[in-house]
């Protein structure tokens, strides 16, 4: 067999091997499940379109709550058959970290031409770079995000690109993250940058807009029929939710953004981050370079909007695999140069390679300690307290709570989303306590669901009826999830 065969059944194995653990540890810690409670969200939709023909996250009640409609979608065929949702679910997670580790294995091999090894080292990487793995089997869109963009920019660093091509992936690529759109800087850099006349670049760049609005109009119309807007809730939700977190100086944020892939292995791969960064330039190689700086502009929205870092950086995961590869092109540029140097030299390279290795390995294993650890947060919070109101409260109770995403699939109440993703109209007043006393007030609320630190005021009048007792919220630092009762003036 040909080695250019083995190699994607050694990244299959690897894959099945690494997604097997994951959710074996999961299942010893306490139970198999999702580390967010989002995923949810994602499983309502797809639920609901299969049994009620509509998108929406409470029956009869459309609505643009799903950041990822194509997810969504692709979920939806866990319940065309009954049963199976759950192991759908980590099938395309895992389907995806297995084409992911594929794509990031050709796309180095096609940017480093003198690299012979016949073992998938840089697909190896990205199966077991414990973020990744962890998003695959988080349930959410993420990790096929991360896929998205990796074989863009596969795309756009072809001997001959398909311009029409890339422009139908980025159209395509806001239906799975909205975020999706920030590829057109790439893709017109490398144009600006290509040989030919002026001529010729606009006319490629028109394949490129022409393939892009053919998948983004119906996304804008799609979100503006549920909602009135031309982008999902979501997009403004969280901003507002977390815009206080902008009063931190924004060098501040942007460092903390950009530290996130170097927790684990990432670290000992930023020289070789810099040092392909630095020859790409040097060898105009542009599409490297526009992957270099659509990762740093990627890094800096995120740090001017969104500033978020929980949950292991889950926002920035999908760019982590343009760092790794870019870094992983230096170390083995740096490797190839320093074999003909002092042998101290090759001494400190591969002393520098074997930790970069263990360091890798040694995160892998402790990632999926992490990952049962979440899960357990939110089986034992999010969906024990959803299973629990719908078992306790009265069939046409209507429950406010923030995470709504275990309670829209479990509860089968009316809700009141605090957080914004179905209720818009809560986001101009997201964080004022008053004015969501108020407006709880107007909707008739019965029962109020959430962390008693996260609302103190909301819940200093109200009469708690429940409490968990989940230890790994209080072991991480969290408290337990209670529903009160809520009573109307």
């Amino acid at each position: 067999m040909k080695q250019t065969q083995v190699r994607p059944l050694i990244l299959l194995g690897l894959t099945i091997v690494v997604v097997a653990g994951y959710l074996f540890s999961s299942k010893i810690t306490y139970r198999i499940g999702f580390p967010l409670d989002d995923a949810w969200i994602h499983q309502t939709y797809a639920r609901n379109l299969i049994e009620y023909h509509t998108w929406a996250f409470l029956p009869g009640q459309p609505s643009a709550g799903s950041t990822s409609p194509l997810w969504s979608i692709l979920l939806s065929v866990g319940y065309l058959a009954g049963g199976i949702a759950y192991a759908w679910t980590y099938f395309l997670g895992g389907l995806c970290l297995f084409l992911l580790g594929w794509t990031g294995e050709v796309f180095f091999r096609r940017n480093n031409l003198d690299f012979k090894s016949n073992i998938p080292w840089v697909g190896i990487f990205l199966i077991g770079e414990w973020h990744l793995v962890w998003v695959s089997l988080s349930g959410m869109e993420t990790i096929l995000f991360a896929l998205v963009i990796l074989f863009f920019f596969l795309i756009i660093g072809a001997e001959r690109p398909s311009w029409w091509g890339a422009g139908l992936l980025i159209g395509a690529s806001v239906w799975v993250r909205p975020d999706g759109i920030t590829l057109l800087g790439p893709v017109l850099f490398v144009l600006l940058l290509a040989e030919g006349s002026w001529k010729e670049r606009l006319f490629m760049g028109m394949k490129v807009v022409s393939g892009f609005i053919i998948f983004f109009i119906p996304y804008l119309l799609f979100n503006y029929s549920l909602s009135g807007s031309w982008w999902p809730n979501t997009f403004y939700a969280k901003q507002a939710e977390y815009a206080v977190m902008q009063q931190i100086p924004l060098f501040e944020r942007y460092y903390s953004i950009l530290k996130l892939p170097m927790i684990g292995a990432g670290i000992l791969l930023l020289p070789g981050f810099l040092f392909s960064s630095w020859k790409a330039v040097q060898e105009k190689n542009w599409s490297i370079v526009a992957a270099v700086i659509w990762w740093w502009g990627y890094s800096a929205l995120y740090a001017l909007r969104l500033p978020v870092t929980y949950q292991h950086g889950r926002y920035l995961i999908p760019a982590m695999p343009i760092y790794f590869i870019v870094s992983l092109l230096g170390v083995s540029q740096i490797l190839q140069k320093v074999q003909t140097e002092k042998p101290v030299q090759r001494v400190v390279s591969r002393v520098w390679l074997i930790t970069t290795i263990c360091v890798w390995l040694a995160f892998c294993v402790i990632g999926a300690n992490t990952y049962s650890q979440d899960v357990g947060i939110i089986e034992t919070e999010m969906v024990t307290t959803a299973q629990w109101v719908a078992a306790n409260t009265e069939p046409k109770s209507v429950i406010a709570v923030h995470d709504i995403g275990a309670f829209g699939f479990f509860s089968q109440r009316d809700l009141v989303d605090l957080a914004g993703l179905i209720s818009p109209e809560v986001i101009p007043f997201i964080r004022n306590e008053q004015k969501l006393a108020s407006y709880l007030n107007e909707k008739q609320v019965d029962y109020l669901v959430s962390f008693p630190e996260w609302y103190p005021d909301l819940v200093k009048g109200a009469r708690q009826v429940y409490k968990t007792n989940g230890v790994f919220s209080p072991d991480a630092g969290g408290g337990n999830m209670a529903v009160y009762r809520w009573q109307s003036p």
